[in-house]
């Protein structure tokens, strides 16, 4: 098989809901010269080798060269225009974000994902130190805002551990994001995440915590109708799709970036009436995705898509947060991280593409 069909198989065998969620995750696959990378707002179920887009490994190295404002936004402009530069003719994907990463990482395949099972850990309050407790020959990077300032600091990180160790570490643990798993073949992929995933199973099981999203029990269906009339008379054409499921306790703050960018940062609870919609967008700057009744939890928004999106990493996101009391509890993003993500072009363009 070629570079092309292998990293096509990954990218499904890791496309499941049990690694990401929506556009969630990306791969990749590089020879000595060029980067194949998924593009921003794809799915990895759905990729095939003419979905990569191309990139030059050379021309990339220009990122680490760059004077970058102190700006944050003026700063991921010009690196989307170093990024753009570096995509081989004749291609239309963007590529994702995290590509430099992925180019600076030493396997042959790299599969960046964000398992439940795994943002457990990452997400909690003990995280760093269960991580050095379970995966001594992991890497742990503290919570750093996607994009450029990311890849500059793992760069950096990473040729000093290889400095110390003499060798580049495989496995790759992001606070409050996900993991990074790199090598040079498909199944020294398969065999490190197959590793990760049941070494955090047995500790979730050691620790009493269920592994499967604890649910209430279904409301009636009167209930549930009423309150979709309540939603769809409340929100109107931003609640043109709703989506319902059983009660469960959804996350109070942002957990993840893939959880801002499709369910929000905040879910709206209470009664449902104009002044508290309107109470909630002026103290969130958006309306709300993700509403919780006594009847259920609903997803909204205008396209069904992105509704049923809304609610499923609402489910993952509570998800995280049960396992997480493995580990001291959930750890949620700060305000400053989750406003550069609210605010953030490339999760907008990414977003939309989805």
């Amino acid at each position: 098989m070629s570079l092309l069909d292998d990293i096509v198989a990954l990218s499904h065998e890791f496309g499941t809901p049990d690694y990401v969620r929506g556009g969630g995750g990306n791969t990749s696959c590089k020879s000595a010269d060029s980067l194949w990378v998924k593009p921003s707002g794809t799915t990895l179920a759905g990729m095939t080798p003419a979905t990569f887009v191309v990139m030059s490994r050379a021309a990339m190295q220009h990122l680490y060269a760059l004077e970058v404002p102190a700006d944050s936004q003026a700063r991921e402009a010009l690196v989307k225009e170093v990024m753009a530069a570096s995509v081989m003719p004749s291609q239309t994907g963007r590529p994702s974000v995290e590509a430099p990463l992925h180019e600076l990482l030493p396997g042959t395949f790299v599969v960046h994902t964000h398992p439940a099972w795994v943002n457990g850990m990452t997400c909690s309050k003990n995280g760093a130190a269960v991580c050095a407790r379970l995966f001594p020959d992991a890497f742990w990077i503290p919570y750093i805002d996607p994009g450029f300032t990311l890849c500059v600091e793992v760069r950096k990180r990473v040729q000093d551990f290889v400095a110390i160790t003499g060798k580049a570490p495989s496995v790759l643990f992001l606070e409050n994001h996900g993991i990074f798993v790199t090598g040079n073949t498909p199944d020294e992929i398969r065999t490190t995440y197959r590793r990760v995933m049941d070494t955090l199973r047995a500790e979730y099981v050691k620790a009493g915590v269920t592994l499967t999203l604890a649910m209430s029990a279904p409301a009636g269906e009167g209930a549930v109708e009423a309150a979709r009339k309540a939603i769809a008379g409340t929100l109107g054409a931003e609640a043109s799709a709703i989506v319902h499921a059983d009660g469960f306790a959804v996350a109070e703050g942002p957990v993840s970036p893939d959880h801002i960018v499709y369910s929000k940062s905040f879910a709206y609870q209470g009664e449902l009436t104009a002044k508290g919609v309107s109470a909630f967008q002026s103290a969130h700057g958006y309306l709300p995705k993700v509403i919780i009744t006594a009847a259920g939890i609903f997803g909204v928004s205008p396209t069904l898509k992105q509704a049923a999106l809304a609610l499923e990493l609402a489910r993952d996101g509570a998800l995280v947060c049960q396992l997480a009391r493995a580990f001291g509890g959930i750890q949620f993003m700060t305000d400053r991280a989750r406003l550069f993500i609210e605010n953030w072009e490339v999760e907008s363009y990414r977003q939309k593409q989805v």
